[in-house]
């Protein structure tokens, strides 16, 4: 038992943890302010929440909010489609500035295929995993794409609580990859704080998506809230 602690402690201490900030939580009428600020101070990407009141029950941004962006940071645009069907919409996307696509496996009638567009555009390829997805839905293609993104929310609103059950999902999924030795990364989404992030990090995720906690906690202090989720 202290053998596998002391494993586990090297690990995470050798492990690069990336902070994606959701603009879900950033102020909408300066959008180009608050992503210059985000790269300003730490963040290793920008998470776009794209939803269409359909698939999620909730409505954001588009393909013109995202191309009036991109000229605001050098920093990744990592967006995350909830959006159903998402094959025709993925050019769109990818024409506006996005660098890593995720898309659900439910919203496409052949997984493959978006796979394959999106690396046609030379994107990254993320597939994401609602709380009450299981792994399967995604893992004959773990091999050819970037990143999972497990949501621990049910995703159409920032704000809402950790759910603990998917901590399982993550150990799975980093079990897998290091079995079968491939190189995609674990990004999770949903109720991000100081404490849920440990418990992600510890269970193998690399990339934590987080808007709340990096925008409101400590009166909004960017540059602190990021290093702090950074922090293991």
């Amino acid at each position: 038992m202290l053998k596998k602690l002391v494993v586990l402690w090297i690990e995470l201490s050798m492990k690069k943890i990336q902070v994606s900030p959701s603009i879900l939580s950033a102020n909408f009428s300066k959008l180009g302010e608050d992503i210059k600020r985000l790269e300003q101070n730490g963040a290793d990407m920008i998470h776009v929440d794209v939803m269409d009141g359909h698939f999620v029950p909730n409505l954001t941004i588009g393909p013109p909010v995202i191309k009036s962006l991109r000229k605001y940071t050098k920093l990744p645009f990592d967006v995350h489609l909830m959006i159903d069907p998402v094959h025709k919409y993925i050019k769109d996307y990818s024409d506006a500035g996005a660098d890593i696509i995720t898309f659900h496996p439910e919203a496409t009638e052949n997984i493959l295929e978006t796979i394959d567009l999106i690396k046609s555009l030379d994107k990254k390829v993320g597939i994401s995993l609602n709380p009450d997805t299981e792994i399967t839905a995604a893992e004959e293609h773990l091999d050819k794409i970037d990143l999972v993104l497990i949501m621990s929310v049910y995703p159409g609103f920032g704000g809402q609580t950790f759910i603990n059950k998917v901590v399982k999902k993550v150990e799975d999924l980093d079990q897998i990859r290091k079995e079968r030795k491939l190189n995609f990364k674990i990004e999770i989404d949903g109720g991000i704080n100081f404490e849920t992030s440990k418990i992600a990090v510890e269970a193998g995720v690399d990339i934590l998506v987080s808007g709340t906690t990096v925008f409101k906690e400590n009166n909004g202090d960017l540059k602190r809230n990021i290093k702090t989720l950074k922090q293991i």
